[in-house]
């Protein structure tokens, strides 16, 4: 396993991004996004008392009860400031909350999804690409625009145009622009700003600029 370059120091903020192994997609269908999703919301806690998947064998009522309790009396992994489910990739904005909390969180999250997926697709074999890349966040500046360049994700790509991204059910934009409740915490990001109108510019004005990146990524970024 290759040595990690950035060293993951708690109360700190780094953006984490992973994708599939050859570049291939980790999310097939509504189904598999949906699952991932709620296995971020799981093991975000440091103190989940069951495996996920004993989890979801739980009532609908029996996983909110829970779920409700480790957000009182559980320490948390990580918080999630933002986020991004790409077809073959994802991205998080997320401050370490205790000693290895983000690898631990990673860890879970990956191998228990990567069992999901190959059982349900009858594959075997690693689902991502090696280690997670992790960059410290080291100022405010850098923070809002990290979490503008992982909520403009699926419009770069062009999977989407900037109209339909408060309706991308995958990433935490419509948590940000008050579409829908979730798990992420978007007060520290949106506190830089006078109104959720006002992030909601702050994003949309670099669509151009950050389909171009997109376009000639491969160029100047490390694959």
């Amino acid at each position: 396993m290759a040595l990690r370059k950035t060293i993951l120091a708690t109360d700190q903020i780094y953006h984490i991004y992973n994708r599939g192994v050859e570049k291939r997609p980790i999310f097939l269908n509504r189904r598999g996004y949906n699952r991932f999703l709620q296995v971020i919301n799981y093991y975000r806690f440091a103190n989940c008392p069951v495996k996920f998947s004993q989890f979801k064998a739980l009532s609908q009522d029996s996983r909110n009860d829970l779920l409700n309790k480790l957000e009182i009396q559980s320490d948390k992994h990580v918080e999630i400031l933002a986020f991004c489910l790409m077809p073959n990739h994802i991205h998080f904005l997320c401050k370490q909350l205790k000693e290895k909390g983000i690898s631990k969180f990673m860890g879970k999250l990956s191998s228990g999804y990567s069992h999901y997926f190959n059982t349900i697709n009858q594959r075997v074999g690693p689902l991502f690409q090696g280690n997670f890349k992790a960059v410290r966040i080291e100022t405010d500046e850098q923070l809002v625009h990290t979490s503008r360049y992982i909520h403009l994700n699926p419009v770069s790509s062009y999977l989407i145009e900037f109209d339909s991204l408060e309706s991308y059910e995958y990433s935490s934009y419509p948590e940000y622009t008050g579409r829908k409740t979730g798990f992420c915490n978007t007060e520290q990001v949106l506190s830089y700003f006078k109104s959720i109108k006002a992030y909601k510019d702050f994003v949309g004005d670099q669509v151009d600029y950050a389909r171009e990146l997109e376009n000639i990524k491969h160029l100047i970024l490390e694959d």
